[in-house]
């Protein structure tokens, strides 16, 4: 793709919807992931006597929530990769071939 074609491609109100959906999914994401950590920070900071109460082993109820954190960063992480392989990747190849064809 020469430098001509590539600003074609930028230029194209197509490829503008695609930027701005990839923009808006990642704000989700990183709105949840936001929510998810300072959410456990608040319940921390706001209700510790919740958060020290021993579950059947005698662990915090605190430590597995925290690593419930950590497995949804994992999640939303893993849900902008397969989105990003099955929506955007293939769009822009889609609209980088259609591009080319011109």
């Amino acid at each position: 793709m020469d430098s001509a074609q590539r600003d074609r491609l930028l230029a194209s109100a197509p490829f503008a919807r695609l930027v701005a959906r990839r923009w808006r999914v990642s704000l989700t994401l990183t709105a949840l992931l936001f929510v998810m950590y300072y959410g456990y920070i608040v319940l921390i900071a706001m209700n510790k006597s919740f958060m020290a109460q021993r579950l059947s082993g005698g662990t915090p109820i605190g430590v597995p929530l925290g690593v419930a954190v950590i497995l949804g960063s994992w999640v939303l992480t893993a849900v902008y990769i397969v989105w990003a392989n099955r929506q955007y990747d293939p769009e822009v190849a889609r609209l980088r071939a259609e591009l080319e064809r011109r």
